[in-house]
């Protein structure tokens, strides 16, 4: 048996290791000629820990985590603290830590554990079609590549997605811009073993320990969709959007590189229930795009890759059968990460106001308790526990 394997990003690379572990051939083909992941980190939590470490890559992701052993919310005007309690329980609860990591160190793991010489690159496809022997898949340069079955990991602008649901989705905007990058740790900003977060106005500021003694760190700010944006003015743009905001705030500021900073207007897509049309299936952003705002879209593309090699190993009715067996293990999980995420979004970034003044008022009684009590559902609810 032989998979294509469209898009080498955490979905392609996580799906190519884990049907290759299922004893099936798989060729891997990515659009760019060189890997430039977009954003500068990740929050891996445990689900997504546990795949990977399904997956062989337990050692070597560990070594490129952060430790986040606590996590803290501070009033963004004045900097004083809102919340700060242990992840702890949560590590106990669930049975793995959460693994923040840069995002071109995992993309790097991953093509690396499957092959690098073996990834394919410069190969964007156009065109997929299915015939009595498989399928298969054309590329922008004409070259062709045959297949028992295809899994589409391109991404949130997946090209096979249309053909998969025979009609094109827009992307949704969800209301602002996020900015992020990596910076040397300086405890002035935060302390090295915590994710710390600034909230106010619908804004937040956030870091998270990485490996290299670095912090990851993001702004949030609700936006118009399409203003313009020029690398030059990062710092500037920063300074006006957070101007009298605490001095931690404007520390990191100072300090990051506008270079290596990246700006993203976040958007998601509404859910939808079809992954899978005949020996052709969707996998990651390409089935379920959502935005960051509970860290869980790279974690439910590797929960895909588990559950589809695992699927297709267990299960002896044929390709058709085990894809249709994929698709219903992951329709309504992903669904529910999607949704949760997006009204996280809505919380954090003030699309009701007064919602989110009680959200903060209420981070001043906060024990970690109900924070992380939704974290565990979520992270439990993933295919490994």
């Amino acid at each position: 048996m032989k998979a294509i394997v469209i898009g080498g990003g955490i979905g392609g690379m996580s799906s190519a290791i884990a049907l290759e572990k299922a004893g099936i051939k798989v060729e891997v083909f990515e659009a760019v000629q060189e890997m430039k992941p977009v954003g500068a980190a990740i929050s891996i939590w445990p689900n997504g820990v546990k795949c990977l470490n399904a997956l062989g890559m337990k050692a070597p992701l560990r070594a490129l985590g952060g430790n986040m052993a606590y996590m803290a919310y501070h009033d963004g005007a004045t900097g004083a603290p809102l919340t700060r309690f242990s992840m702890a329980p949560l590590v106990q609860q669930v049975g793995e830590y959460p693994c923040p990591v840069a995002r071109a160190e995992l993309q790097a793991m991953l093509i690396d554990t499957f092959g690098r010489e073996r990834v394919q690159f410069g190969k964007r496809v156009i065109q997929v079609e299915e015939t009595a022997e498989g399928v298969i898949a054309t590329f922008t340069d004409n070259s062709q590549a045959r297949g028992d079955f295809l899994i589409a990991a391109d991404g949130t602008h997946s090209v096979v997605r249309e053909y998969v649901l025979e009609q094109k989705l827009e992307r949704r905007y969800a209301g602002y811009v996020n900015w992020n990058g990596l910076v040397t740790i300086d405890e002035r900003i935060a302390p090295a073993n915590q994710w710390t977060t600034f909230v106010g106005d619908g804004k937040r500021v956030s870091l998270m320990p990485v490996s290299g003694n670095r912090f990851y760190f993001f702004f949030d700010v609700p936006l118009p969709k399409g203003l313009p944006q020029d690398r030059s003015t990062v710092k500037a743009d920063l300074t006006g959007y957070f101007q009298g905001w605490a001095e931690p705030v404007q520390q990191l500021i100072a300090a990051i590189n506008p270079e290596t900073t990246n700006r993203v207007e976040i958007h998601d897509i509404e859910p939808f229930s079809r992954f899978v049309k005949g020996r052709v299936a969707l996998l990651g952003d390409a089935a379920h795009s959502t935005t960051p705002d509970i860290g869980q879209g790279g974690c439910a593309a590797m929960e895909d890759a588990v559950v589809l090699a695992a699927t297709l190993a267990s299960h002896s009715l044929g390709i058709e059968d085990a894809l249709l067996r994929y698709q219903a293990r992951r329709v309504e999980r992903v669904k529910d990460l999607v949704l949760k995420a997006r009204k996280r979004c809505e919380v954090t970034h003030a699309h009701d106001p007064a919602i989110t003044a009680a959200w903060y008022q209420s981070l001043k009684s906060e024990t970690g308790e109900r924070v992380l009590a939704g974290m565990c559902e979520t992270i439990e609810g993933g295919p490994l526990g």
